[in-house]
């Protein structure tokens, strides 16, 4: 009995872990939508999910942008030139942005489950002006995801 018990706790965890994603983030100096960005800037993710951010071009990092956040949430940094992978463990908007690049408006935005935990405080945030054109950008793509 014990051994059935124990098989069926094992299965169930591997069942948990292979639902789990990944997305890939690719940071570049040219994208779609401009110059400096990350592609995809809007990121719809389960909790437990991972996001491996990829710099195909160089000069690029990822860092999480205080205030957006959801609570719990440790501050991250990436280093230069480097792939980073993140797992979103906590529901709420992750916002993400490119040190070197930030004030070109080089930012994303994870949604993590509903998002509605921290989604009043990560909308209250002031960034950089083109910065906060694209976070406004990738807000209303998540929005529309959702209905969707």
């Amino acid at each position: 009995m014990k051994k059935l018990l124990a098989a069926t706790a094992l299965m169930i965890l591997a069942s948990g872990a292979a639902q789990a994603a990944e997305h890939a983030v690719k940071m570049m100096n040219k994208g779609e939508s401009g110059a400096m960005v990350f592609e995809p800037a809007a990121i719809a993710a389960a909790p437990g999910d991972t996001i491996r951010f990829i710099p195909t071009d160089k000069s690029h990092n990822v860092e999480g942008i205080k205030g957006m956040l959801p609570e719990g949430v440790k501050p991250f940094k990436s280093k230069v030139n480097q792939e980073y992978v993140l797992t979103v463990s906590e529901p709420g908007f992750y916002g993400v942005k490119c040190s070197p690049h930030y004030s070109m408006g080089m930012v994303a935005l994870i949604r993590v489950g509903d998002g509605s935990p921290n989604l009043d405080a990560a909308k209250a945030v002031k960034l950089p002006k083109k910065a906060s054109e694209r976070m406004t950008a990738a807000f209303d793509a998540l929005a529309a995801a959702a209905v969707n």
